[in-house]
């Protein structure tokens, strides 16, 4: 793990996998070009592939999406696109009367120059009729209802978002990966 660096512009985000982590690895904020595609695969690995390619050293990249049964593949990566458009309230109204299953999910790709290693998780819940008020919500946590909760993301306190969190992202997979390495 010499020089790992985990690399994303987005601070909240750095703070979440550190406290996730719970291990020594440095942040960094680089700007990437995040390609157009549904796939968060290929996403993630054009992302740490670039970031690579600035830092010269082993990198930790991740992306997050939201998938809306009723809208095939969408949004997908382009969640933050969606949001930045239509807003919160936005998103909820896109689903008119449709289904409301949703699914969230991260993937998050290692690259030390050579190999590359991508992790990734889902979970299953719904985009509720109206955004939520936020105690610890960011992005679109505050219109996401994880299956089995009865609130929302952003509407939970910070253990038991943390607790759903760990669920989305892929971190005991990039843990045990890391401490092979």
């Amino acid at each position: 793990m010499k020089n790992l660096v985990y690399v994303t512009g987005n601070a909240q985000k750095a703070k979440h996998f550190a406290a996730m982590m719970k291990m020594d690895i440095p942040h960094i904020s680089i700007d990437v070009d995040e390609i157009q595609s549904l796939d968060i695969r290929e996403v993630v690995e054009h992302k740490a592939r670039q970031a690579y390619a600035q830092v010269k050293q082993p990198v930790i990249v991740e992306d997050t999406q939201l998938i809306f049964s009723s809208l095939g593949a969408l949004p997908g990566p382009f969640i933050k696109w969606f949001q930045h458009e239509l807003g919160h309230e936005g998103l909820c109204r896109l689903l008119g009367g449709k289904e409301r299953t949703a699914f969230a999910g991260a993937a998050m790709a290692y690259f030390d120059g050579a190999d590359i290693t991508i992790f990734e998780r889902q979970l299953e819940g719904a985009i509720v009729d109206k955004p939520s008020e936020s105690k610890t919500g960011f992005g679109w946590n505050i219109i996401f209802k994880p299956k089995g909760s009865s609130i929302t993301l952003g509407e939970m306190d910070e253990l038991e978002f943390h607790r759903w969190y760990a669920q989305i992202k892929p971190f005991d997979e990039l843990k045990k990966f890391l401490s092979s390495i």
